[in-house]
């Protein structure tokens, strides 16, 4: 589900989880508990390393925005309706940057500095990106009929 996060293709989801775990075998020597805190937050890291590599190879820019669309739609109260695999349906809605930098910083738990420099972009870039991913994500919220995405979001 981590990779598949970043990456919105099943295949290459599984092409960098593939080369996470192998990284983080070969690596496993290397892992100190006092230096580098639980084992999963440092294979995540790892991970999560491996999507942005892979997005950069892909050559495309994680900040690309796609054309927003038009929602139009009334609908329920999301706290009914709204499922954890909806939610996750939901983020991989968005456009591959509001989807990277809203992972990182809502997910991962990064700081904007962070993000910044993981990314190649600037901490307005990053705050920005983050804005507009949680607007987009009200917008496709409530385009499936949950009306009370701004409670949540």
């Amino acid at each position: 589900m981590l990779c598949l996060r970043y990456l919105k293709h099943q295949e290459d989801a599984e092409d960098v989880l593939s080369s996470a775990l192998i990284k983080v075998f070969r690596s496993l020597h290397r892992f100190e508990y006092k230096m580098e805190g639980s084992f999963e937050a440092w294979a995540r890291k790892i991970t999560v390393n491996e999507c942005l590599m892979c997005l950069r190879k892909q050559m495309r820019s994680p900040m690309m925005v796609e054309p927003e669309e038009h929602f139009q739609k009334e609908g329920e109260d999301i706290l009914d309706k709204l499922s954890a695999d909806e939610l996750f349906g939901l983020i991989l809605q968005l456009p591959e940057g509001y989807r990277t930098v809203f992972n990182l910083y809502e997910i991962e738990g990064f700081s904007h500095p962070e993000i910044s420099e993981k990314l190649g972009i600037s901490e307005g870039t990053s705050k920005s990106q983050l804005s507009k991913a949680k607007n987009y994500l009200k917008k496709l919220i409530i385009a499936n009929g949950w009306n009370h995405a701004s409670k949540i979001i």
